[in-house]
């Protein structure tokens, strides 16, 4: 039975009497005989969205409990009391919060702007709290009351569900995270390394020869995630920790997404797998830059060129004659707007070019698993195996049938990318070799780095020549315009069911650095993307 009803019984009769507001009452004689009595029946039920008076009531009562640190009061004045209750008795138990003041701003509509100030005590140690937040009343679905929509960020502007406070030693000692030259890296100078820093302090934390301080910190639901220090009631001796990050490029990265919502950029260094630089610009605090796991679109075309050379089935001079249209399985596919067909037309120029029917024509020629080997095998993906320093998603690309093994050899399909992913392709097309990227020295734990065959020295050459086609005259040269050197670069769209406009995304090279972006809604590969990896590569790293 649901917490408050109470069972009467009459005339050997149960009835069940619900208790909270908004049920009204209800007359037990008229329910056992079926007459009307003079001021028995229902209340009438109210509907429709709270009015103005009703979300000032149902906040106050929800801020006066919540103050009182009432958890169980606070709680039952949501539409979700008990995951409520168990984020507000944390928010007292186990994040040693007191002396809450809770400031309500002008509602609009049915949202109550607030903000908080509290004290947060541990061990002999205190430290003020403030933060704003805020929440939207609606009417109970079966009470008709109006109620708090439950969400965690209520509690917290930066809760998420799963999520709870906590205060106490902290899990890890804090780092002192320097970039290749010494140079120290904080959230504030740099913020998109924050949850990367965070993560680093949890692995290497202990490694690095520092000491916990205490802490009021966010706990995940995802245990493998690092908490999230909010507030530092006691400083612990941080522990000196090298990265493979550069000041500079990542200083250049950072620049280069603000300028573009919903966007990742990684740069590495071929010749050591060293990641250089890793910045995000998305609403949403996700690190999609090294754990995002989004169609590549056409910068996918590296690897299915690499995958036909050396496989035999052509060269970057020989045939990939570029059609309107092609049909796999009963699929059309189609070339981007206003690329001119060419039935003459070789690899490179397909390439260059970014035409889909090109590579689409091979299908007869190819087996199922031959693009699949080729990422695993020469390029080092999608074998869950890499080690950077920090999660990560190592890439994949399945073996399947139908239309979407055709449509995985131009990135779409079942292929899965993130822009680290991809920079190491770079890198390794650059090169020839795949070295794993890593974000922290492997002398600081021994740990084993994923291998790969990598290519030959021709397919190297050849996918080198193509990519340096595709910077200067190809769909990548208006990004690339004003780079001097040894320069390639591949473009990318994605298309995603439910988006107005297509995943930009963009990889290239420029001397010793590989860098990959990808910006969701971006466009083409040139729109957005192109010119964040233009700006990375300008810097140099």
């Amino acid at each position: 039975m649901r917490k408050g009803a109470k069972v009467a019984v009459i005339g050997g009769v149960f009835a069940v009497m619900v208790g909270g507001a908004g049920y009204g009452t209800y007359n037990f004689v008229s329910a056992l005989n079926g007459k009307t009595v003079v001021g028995g029946g229902p209340a009438p039920v109210r509907t429709g969205p709270p009015s103005q008076g009703e979300v000032k009531e149902a906040s106050a009562k929800f801020f006066a409990a919540w103050e009182r640190n009432e958890a169980a009061t606070a709680a039952s004045y949501t539409n979700f009391p008990e995951e409520a209750a168990q984020l507000l008795t944390a928010y007292g138990d186990d994040a040693h919060i007191t002396d809450v003041e809770i400031t309500p701003g002008a509602a609009s509509g049915t949202t109550v702007p607030f903000s908080v100030r509290a004290t947060v005590s541990y061990g002999g140690k205190s430290e003020p709290l403030a933060y704003r937040s805020e929440l939207t009343v609606v009417r109970g679905a079966t009470t008709h009351r109006p109620l708090v929509d439950w969400d965690p960020s209520v509690v917290h502007p930066e809760l998420k569900k799963g999520d709870t406070l906590v205060t106490g030693e902290s899990a890890a000692a804090p780092i002192e995270a320097v970039d290749r030259n010494g140079t120290v890296l904080t959230k504030d100078a740099y913020p998109s390394l924050g949850p990367i820093l965070d993560a680093l302090r949890e692995k290497y934390g202990d490694k690095a020869g520092g000491t916990p301080g205490i802490e009021l910190s966010i706990r995940h639901e995802d245990t493998n995630a690092a908490e999230t220090p909010l507030i530092t009631l006691a400083k612990g001796r941080p522990g000196k920790l090298p990265t493979t990050i550069s000041a500079t490029a990542q200083a250049a990265a950072e620049r280069a997404v603000r300028n573009y919502t919903e966007s990742s950029v990684v740069a590495v260094k071929p010749s050591t797998g060293e990641v250089l630089a890793v910045a995000n610009h998305r609403a949403d605090g996700f690190n999609a830059a090294f754990l995002g796991r989004l169609a590549p679109g056409s910068t996918m075309k590296i690897i299915s060129a690499a995958m036909l050379i050396d496989n035999g089935l052509t060269t970057a001079g020989g045939p990939a004659p570029c059609p309107p249209d092609v049909v796999w399985q009963s699929q059309t596919f189609h070339n981007i707007k206003g690329l001119a067909p060419n039935e003459n037309a070789t690899l490179s120029e397909s390439f260059s070019l970014s035409c889909n029917t090109a590579f689409i024509k091979f299908m007869r020629r190819i087996d199922v698993d031959s693009l699949t080997r080729e990422a695993q095998d020469r390029f080092g993906l999608g074998q869950d195996n890499w080690k950077v320093g920090v999660p990560s998603f190592d890439g994949a690309v399945p073996a399947v049938e139908g239309p979407d093994m055709a449509a995985n050899l131009i990135g779409q399909g079942q292929v899965q990318m993130s822009p680290l992913n991809m920079a190491s392709v770079t890198a390794t097309a650059m090169t020839g070799a795949f070295r794993q990227p890593v974000i922290v020295p492997r002398s600081l734990d021994d740990r084993p780095l994923a291998q790969a065959r990598g290519l030959s020295a021709s397919t190297v050459a050849q996918l080198r020549r193509m990519m340096n086609r595709t910077a200067t005259s190809g769909t990548a040269a208006t990004a690339m315009s004003g780079l001097g050197g040894d320069i390639g670069a591949k473009t990318g769209s994605a298309e995603v069911d439910g988006q107005a406009r297509s995943n930009s995304w963009f990889t290239g090279y420029r001397g010793d650095m590989a860098v990959a972006a990808m910006t969701q809604e971006g466009g083409h590969g040139g729109d957005a993307a192109g010119p964040i990896v233009a700006a990375v590569l300008r810097a140099g790293g």
